[in-house]
């Protein structure tokens, strides 16, 4: 008889392997305890009862379990029973305000040169132009960087681990244009890695380059995609565009020998584009709007020309031709046209108007969200907000998906716009079978704008009534009989 093998031990990094491959260990039982918990919360027995609210001068903004107010100065966790304050960073000053904020998770099986490369952490982009990497726990300072004046949004590109920051438009002044003089340059983009925090580059966004009618850039799925003003968008490749790399903290020629992301120098534009790279995609979209995803790779669009208004086209990224059932129509009594998105679960469906639609011809993968993607160490939500401007029918507001429970929240209103009553229903996202109704206590105005949160057991609503905002969390709870 053979001797019997002993068991040897395996490390962590090898565990971490195993799970992303979907071998049975410590990944296997986290899935099957949120089975649990979605067994759990499908229960008669179990309900969503508001416990906390809060409001605020300023927006109010929620991500991964915690709440931030004051623009991020005051965070609240919202892990445990009840939301409780985690930090409250000292009062800054006008020229010291956070404008915009992302925030970021590293991967737990890869190893980063500090520990605290690993800690999550917000991105706080603040008026005085410096970067700051602040401790998600704590709200301590971990790392900052100085950039160029000027610069005021963040945007993620997730699959490249990497984030961007762009700067305002350049205008041309009342005497530039009395002068005859021509502003060229549009705006400029900053590009960082963010595990760990490191600059890839500075570049310049030019009309000499671009064309005169750039609009805008953004930045995505390593593709620079640019609009313009005659309803157009080029994709361009942006490793094709990379050339010099700098690293923060070092110096560099660019700056005669300054040290890079110090103040009052900051970084540098390192990255020229003296001709326009190739083109990798164009098309004509009705508000520069286009998803793009799936594999093979498929994309959304509405063609500008009237004739085409009130339907959405599908079409194939190879070679332009229209997908089975590629043409969709749309809600066109409403002011604002219904929407339409690649269903982030990577399952090849579509959502329209909470109708699964079966396009045999491609199957589709990666979605385009409407609200920044905020989080690189775990899969990513997208919330899909949806208007009506019809406030006297029963409309769906918002479709929340919670990927860990495999479930669609769909926020629905009964129509009425002051004393409005609002609606969570919890559907199964493989079948679309309503498993739940959840009733919102407070009243739902549909002239001020919502955002409504599903993450596991917490449902986060957040509202704007005139100046004022308010943060209202519920909780999973047993109900007594």
């Amino acid at each position: 008889m053979a001797p019997q093998g002993r068991k040897s031990s395996v490390n962590a990094a090898e565990l971490l392997t195993r799970r992303s491959r979907g071998i049975r260990d410590a990944g296997t039982s986290y899935r099957h305890c949120l089975n649990v918990l979605r067994g759990v919360l499908l229960q008669e027995n179990r309900n969503f009862q508001k416990i906390w609210s809060k409001t605020s001068k300023s927006t109010i903004t929620y991500e991964s379990g915690k709440v931030y107010f004051e623009n991020y100065q005051n965070c609240y966790s919202c892990i445990q029973a009840e939301p409780h304050s985690l930090y409250k960073m000292p009062k800054r000053s006008k020229h010291e305000k956070i404008q915009d904020a992302l925030l970021c998770q590293s991967p737990l099986d890869t190893t980063l040169p500090s520990a605290s490369d690993h800690t999550p952490s917000l991105l706080a982009l603040t008026a005085n132009n410096w970067l700051y990497r602040i401790s998600a726990n704590t709200g301590k300072e971990l790392q900052r960087v100085y950039l160029s004046p000027r610069f005021q949004y963040l945007g993620w590109d997730v699959s490249q681990e990497t984030f961007y920051i762009k700067s305002l438009q350049k205008k041309e002044t009342p005497l530039e244009r009395q002068a005859g003089i021509s502003q060229s340059t549009v705006m400029h983009l900053a590009v960082f890695h963010v595990f760990p925090l490191q600059i890839v580059g500075i570049l310049e966004i030019n009309k000499k380059v671009f064309g005169s009618g750039v609009t805008d850039v953004v930045l995505s799925q390593g593709v620079l995609a640019v609009s313009h003003s005659n309803k157009s968008v080029k994709l361009y490749s942006f490793e094709h565009i990379i050339q010099k790399k700098l690293t923060l903290g070092q110096q560099s020629a660019l700056l005669e020998g300054k040290t890079v992301g110090d103040a009052p120098f900051g970084i540098p534009v390192n990255i020229q584009i003296p001709d326009c790279p190739p083109v990798l995609f164009e098309v004509s979209c009705s508000n520069n709007g286009v998803q793009i995803g799936g594999f093979p790779w498929h994309y959304i669009y509405t063609p500008p020309h009237k004739t085409h208004r009130g339907t959405h086209h599908i079409c194939s990224l190879q070679d332009h031709s229209m997908a089975i059932n590629g043409i969709q129509n749309m809600n066109c009594c409403a002011l604002e046209s219904d929407g339409i998105f690649f269903h982030p679960d990577d399952s090849g469906r579509i959502i329209h108007d909470l109708i699964n639609l079966n396009a045999a011809a491609f199957v589709f993968l990666q979605p385009t969200p409407e609200v920044t993607v905020t989080s690189s160490g775990r899969t990513v939500k997208r919330r899909f907000h949806q208007l009506d401007d019809d406030p006297g029918q029963e409309a769906f507001r918002v479709v929340e998906y919670e990927d860990e429970l495999d479930l669609l929240a769909v926020v629905m209103t009964d129509g009425v716009e002051e004393e409005g009553r609002a609606h969570v229903l919890l559907h199964d996202n493989q079948t679309g079978r309503l498993l739940r109704k959840i009733d919102l206590v407070e009243s739902w105005d549909e002239t001020y704008q919502h955002q409504l949160f599903f993450d596991k057991d917490t449902i986060v609503h957040i509202e704007q009534k005139n100046s004022n905002f308010c943060c209202h969390v519920y909780k999973l709870r047993t109900i007594s009989k």
